[in-house]
């Protein structure tokens, strides 16, 4: 029996495979300072709880297929707050931004269309895009150069007739990279022009350490080119809430992705009454959060600085970081991490990078990091890579 082009197209994620190692390294008695997986430990406001507890109805209930209208109102006002009005209507409450993604690239690609994308790039892109059928187009980027792209001769040469969408995140996953107002208003200036969709994956706004966020759903004269995507998860440290949004005020868009929501009937009832609540938690959250994690961005970044051979560029966004090592293959090194290196009975995770590329053979040297750990672990953790690197080095000399 055959499996389908479109799943064999699609990979396992590098943030994810390494995990039966590590279950073989713990029961050695091996502790895991896990800096693969961007599952933060900042506690979720207590209002998710409290209303998912509060909840009275004797039947739990289908929600309905675009989501529960208050959980829509509560994603409006959100806007709203941020400058920008939108209809119940533009709306679809999704099983986190992941579904949304699927969504929109469903709803735009045939077989073989293409979405440029810059890489390193979140890998569950290349999953969804493949699903759908699509190839990524990547602008590729790296450490030396900020892993910065938003310029028109790197995209524009990268369109043609089978080109759909450019696809971003503001900030960055996996680099942290910021795009400031002018680099987005050149990106929505080119998909105008060149009739294409602008799908922007906003989901971690609210953790900005250098200069303020301006979202694209201000940007009036691309709306029918926008395509945001939104999720609790990252904003609320609720990631098992699995509520995220689709919001377009592009019509055949949103009915396209309502034949899909109407296809998996609805999103979690309890789910959506929690994340509702989450909206109405008050802005000093974001900043407690917000300077919680500028510390540990400087913690990494500090600690990655340290380590011979290694080049990092510094994060500005998000809670993630790109560091390229004097190896040549990021795999073996996370594999050696688990199977045979510990430092007083500890090791690490990350994520190897070159499940972050569409380019055969880059990222094999670069690794990424979710700086999501207190500091103090934080910094122990860094200090258990640099000895592994070490150690691991001294092993290939010898070989």
């Amino acid at each position: 029996m055959k499996l389908s082009k479109k799943i064999e197209n699609c990979r396992l994620s590098p943030i994810r495979k390494f995990y039966p190692y590590a279950v073989e390294a713990r029961q050695r008695g091996i502790f895991i300072h896990a800096l693969n997986i961007g599952q933060p430990d900042i506690h979720t406001p207590a209002a998710y709880v409290e209303a998912i507890r509060s909840y009275k109805e004797k039947v739990l209930s289908y929600a309905p297929s675009p989501g529960i209208p208050s959980m829509i109102e509560a994603v409006r006002n959100y806007y709203a707050r941020l400058g920008v009005q939108y209809d119940p209507s533009d709306i679809v409450i999704t099983t986190g931004g992941s579904e949304a993604l699927l969504m929109a690239f469903l709803s735009i690609l045939d077989e073989g269309c293409e979405i440029i994308v810059p890489e390193p790039f979140y890998p569950n892109y290349h999953t969804f895009i493949s699903m759908a059928g699509g190839v990524i187009r990547p602008i590729t980027t790296s450490p030396e150069d900020g892993y910065r792209y938003a310029e028109r001769n790197r995209i524009e040469p990268l369109i043609n007739e089978k080109t759909r969408a450019i696809l971003i995140t503001n900030p960055g996953n996996p680099t942290g990279t910021f795009l400031h107002s002018d680099e987005v208003r050149l990106l929505a200036d080119i998909a105008k022009e060149n009739n294409l969709f602008l799908i922007c994956d906003e989901v971690y706004r609210e953790f900005i350490y250098d200069g303020a966020m301006t979202t694209a759903a201000i940007l009036e004269d691309v709306q029918e080119h926008l395509v945001m995507i939104d999720s609790v998860s990252k904003r609320f440290s609720a990631c098992g809430a699995r509520i995220g949004a689709l919001i377009s005020r592009n019509k055949a868009l949103i009915e396209g992705a309502t034949k899909i929501a109407q296809a998996r009937l609805s999103v979690a009832t309890l789910d959506q009454v929690g994340a509702e609540a989450l909206y109405d938690v008050d802005s000093s959250y974001f900043d407690a959060t917000r300077e919680e994690y500028r510390r540990r961005r400087d913690v990494c970044y500090a600690k990655m600085k340290q380590i011979p051979g290694v080049v990092v560029a510094e994060p500005k966004g998000a809670f993630y970081m790109m560091a390229k090592l004097p190896i040549d293959d990021a795999e073996d090194f996370q594999l050696f991490l688990l199977n045979e290196f510990d430092d007083n009975g500890e090791t690490v995770m990350f994520a190897p990078g070159s499940g972050f590329y569409a380019t055969e053979g880059a990222g094999r040297s670069e690794i990424r990091l979710a700086y999501v750990l207190c500091t103090e672990q934080l910094s122990r953790a860094l200090d258990v890579l640099a000895k592994g690197l070490e150690a691991y080095l001294k092993k290939k000399e010898k070989k």
